[in-house]
């Protein structure tokens, strides 16, 4: 992925003195260390910094970062795995799958808001998503309705409280995975 690093203008990354993104490229970013946990979310309209190609499964998708393919996998978050993946099939994860799709078909605009390690073991451009024409904040909306579960992992954690109130509203709410399967990596019940 490091071919991708070109065409990141207008990736976004919060400082601890920035109440709303401010565009940087990841190159000036990589080495700096955000410590805030409350760092807010953006709201309203945002500036699209990459276009939806096509989604891969609940929370990774792939997108066009000026004239780039790129992967990108959503941070904060763990959707349930779909059937014919790489994984084994678990409860929630074609569900999850639709609905990241209806909310980013091929060809939405979006906005990448990353945090402190912009890639993951796999490569993969790690973000909070948005959608750019109405600043929805898919990370959260995904589990705030049940599609998926929260995952932090150090230092990538900015977004924890917002991520962790949406679970436990999604939770108390009984709503998707909480009321179809159990909870989150509930393995796909086998027919037959």
């Amino acid at each position: 992925m490091a071919a991708c690093a070109g065409g990141l203008a207008g990736w976004q990354h919060l400082n601890d003195d920035e109440s709303a993104p401010a565009a940087r490229t990841v190159l000036s970013v990589l080495s700096e260390t955000a410590s805030r946990s409350d760092v807010a979310a953006p709201s309203g309209a945002l500036p699209p910094n990459a276009v939806v190609l096509a989604v891969i499964d609940g929370d990774t998708m792939d997108v066009d970062l000026d004239g780039r393919r790129a992967t990108v996998r959503f941070l904060g978050i763990d959707t349930p795995e779909k059937t014919g993946g790489y994984l084994p099939a678990e409860c929630g994860g074609d569900a999850a799958t639709r609905r990241t799709s209806e909310l980013l078909p091929p060809g939405t605009e979006v906005f990448l808001q990353r945090d402190d390690e912009p890639y993951d073991r796999y490569d993969r451009l790690l973000a909070y998503v948005y959608r750019a024409d109405d600043g929805l904040f898919v990370n959260r909306y995904l589990v705030l309705d049940g599609y998926a579960a929260t995952m932090h992992f150090e230092p990538n954690t900015h977004h924890r409280a917002v991520l962790d109130a949406a679970q436990a509203d999604a939770r108390a709410a009984d709503r998707g995975i909480w009321s179809d399967c159990g909870g989150p990596d509930q393995p796909l019940a086998s027919a037959g």
